[in-house]
């Protein structure tokens, strides 16, 4: 079994983006084969070209959880958002990933930890992250439960402009 203890977790860089756009895509296909519906379009180059830009701005923040043997096996990302209902200025986390084989190894949960601790040192007051309010996605609702978040109601809706 892994162990998490061989886990070290650093901010990405430009120089991160094409492995973190790989790790995307393998979330992504994993939602919409989860789901059954084709609920992104993912082009690896378009993601991380974008990545690439949006951590140059220092806006949008990407945690890689990697292992000496293994290379990458995880991310996070998240941005500073803004809210009067959360008093200011807090986290989202827009993208949390670990790769089927390192689950339930202790690995999300020291990548959140770094998360958590990065957010406090911006002086940010809450995190925020959605999940499908879909019964495939228990476990993750339950995992984030464990790490001390806690349901605050509503869906997440969107609409394209």
């Amino acid at each position: 079994m892994f162990v998490a203890k061989q886990v070290e977790i650093e901010r990405a860089s430009r120089g991160d983006s094409k492995y973190v756009a790989e790790m995307v895509g393998e979330l992504l296909n994993e939602i919409m084969g989860t789901v059954g519906v084709k609920a992104f379009n993912f082009s690896l180059d378009e993601t991380a070209s974008r990545l690439g830009d949006f951590l140059d701005c220092d806006k949008y923040f990407v945690f890689v959880a990697s292992d000496k043997e293994e290379g990458p096996i995880g991310f996070a990302t998240l941005y500073e958002s803004y809210a009067l209902y959360a008093e200011g200025a807090f986290g989202t986390i827009a993208e949390f990933y670990v790769r089927p084989a390192f689950r339930s190894s202790g690995v999300g949960g020291r990548l959140l930890a770094h998360v958590k601790a990065f957010g406090a040192s911006r002086g940010w007051t809450r995190l925020e992250v959605t999940t499908p309010p879909l019964p495939q996605f228990d476990k993750t609702l339950a995992f984030y439960e464990r790490e001390g978040f806690a349901i605050t109601g509503g869906r997440k809706l969107k609409t394209s402009l």
